[in-house]
């Protein structure tokens, strides 16, 4: 018979023999030897130095946010460029890939560094944010608002780019806006230079509540010209507002962080200063209609007040039946309460009246006199039978008294001998010559001592 436990396709082969964790990393660690050495680009991240002097970190891709784990031992830290690996930075770097068989980990062993042109600009980017947050040029204090209803804004961006293009279309969609573009060139070594003059010449123009500086997205080389220390510190100095639009809404440049605010784009820049038009007519409309409606129910209150009072005067002896009609109504209402209230009262006397009559204070004393003649007679034999029992007491305690005192033993014959008040036990408390008082039963005499026998 078929076992029902038995395989529904026959027996099956055995399997592989499983490998130990120990084997498997083996075999991967000489699959990577494979690879030899190799050249691989990425971004530092989690710098962090060992005790001996290696150096951990990871190399991103932020293109697809992948990383993958490096260790630079420290002889090759020191002669390999492991100096210029700085968190953020983005490097070139000469690795042999292994398998970390501790904990079956892939790792890139790092024998060479070289910074990427790109990787130089973010450090020089990051030391230049440092020194400017130290200055205090970040904060928030410092910050100007927006004004509320720019009547002329002032843009610094190059006027073939699209980014101008777009401020105006914006700004023009949201309302009444004069728009003054300052030319200047926004890529290039030439570029810092180029933004302060215009940003200065449009600083100088009364008119002009706010300055739109921007540019439209590119790389960081292109973005370069917004992280220079000059124009941070002319955007700090300008007496005028100033929104930087930079790039991208993932871009942020030295610029964004100086200037009193940052839009992701020159779009929203343009959003951020021009209040839109619209709402604002549909509430002034509102208002209107409301202003409207208000004044005619104004105007209407006097009329029907009016209508109001031109009907009383006409009717007075109908006014007057009213009001006698309600003095009836309040007079019946009255009567009701009032009388049910008399009733209750009355009541309650007659209550009271009963009660009291039961509590007379005569038949109060007769009572209490009663109960109190008992209590007197059994207070007088109790106090009798009190001291009775303190007199025998007293008797008894007197007796033991009497029996113990030193007087009693005086009257048999005895005498005590006091000397300087205390008396004396022994001879030997004494010498010759001193003065002793002898009491006797009756009296005392006073003595001296002629002689001690111990």
């Amino acid at each position: 018979m078929r076992s029902p436990f038995a395989p529904l396709f026959g027996s099956q082969p055995p399997g592989p023999k499983p490998l130990s964790v120990a084997e498997l990393a083996a075999r991967l660690q000489s699959q990577v030897q494979l690879l030899g050495s190799v050249v691989v680009e990425g971004e530092v991240s989690g710098l962090r130095g060992g005790g001996a002097g290696h150096l951990y970190f990871a190399l991103k891709d932020p293109r697809i946010d992948a990383s993958i784990s490096c260790v630079m031992f420290r002889r090759d830290a020191q002669v390999g460029g492991g100096e210029r690996i700085v968190e953020g930075l983005r490097v070139v770097v000469r690795v042999t890939p292994e398998v970390y068989t501790a904990r079956g980990q892939l790792q890139l062993v790092v024998q060479k560094v070289e910074a990427t042109a790109e990787g130089d600009l973010a450090a020089r980017r990051e030391a230049l944010k440092r020194k400017l947050d130290a200055e205090g040029l970040f904060d928030r204090a410092r910050k100007r608002p927006l004004p509320e209803d720019p009547q002329t804004i002032g843009v610094v961006t190059s006027g073939n780019g699209a980014a101008f293009a777009d401020i105006v279309k914006v700004a023009r969609a949201r309302g009444r806006v004069r728009i003054l573009l300052a030319h200047a060139q926004v890529q290039g070594e030439a570029a810092p230079r180029d933004i302060i003059r215009a940003l200065t010449m449009l600083a100088k123009v009364r008119e002009v509540s706010v300055i739109i500086l921007g540019r439209g997205g590119g790389s960081a080389e292109d973005l370069a010209a917004f992280d220079d220390e000059g124009l941070a510190r002319a955007i700090a100095a300008c007496p005028k507002p100033v929104v930087a639009a930079v790039g991208h809404e993932v871009d942020w440049s030295i610029a964004c962080l100086v200037a009193d605010a940052r839009a992701a784009t020159p779009s929203h820049a343009a959003e951020l200063v021009v209040p839109d038009l619209l709402p604002r007519r549909r509430r002034l409309k509102d208002l209107a209609h409301r202003l409207l409606a208000a004044m005619r129910t104004r105007l209407a209150e006097p009329e029907t007040a009016l209508a109001r009072l031109e009907a009383r005067v006409r009717a007075p002896e109908r006014a007057l039946r009213q009001h006698a009609q309600r003095l009836d109504e309040l007079e019946q209402r009255l009567r009701g309460p009032v009388a049910a209230r008399l009733a209750r009262d009355s009541r309650a006397l007659v209550e009271l009246d009963r009660r009291l009559s039961a509590r007379d204070p005569r038949r109060v004393l007769d009572a209490a006199r009663g109960e109190i003649e008992p209590l007197s007679i059994r207070l007088s034999s109790a106090m009798r039978r009190a001291l009775d029992r303190r007199a025998h007491l007293l008797s008894a305690s007197a007796q033991r008294l009497d029996a113990i005192s030193p007087l009693a033993v005086l009257a048999r014959g005895y005498a005590i001998a006091l000397h300087d008040g205390v008396a004396v036990r022994e001879a030997r408390q004494l010498a010759e010559g001193d003065a002793l008082e002898v009491r006797l039963h009756e009296g005392s005499v006073d003595a001296v001592v002629r002689k001690v026998r111990p």
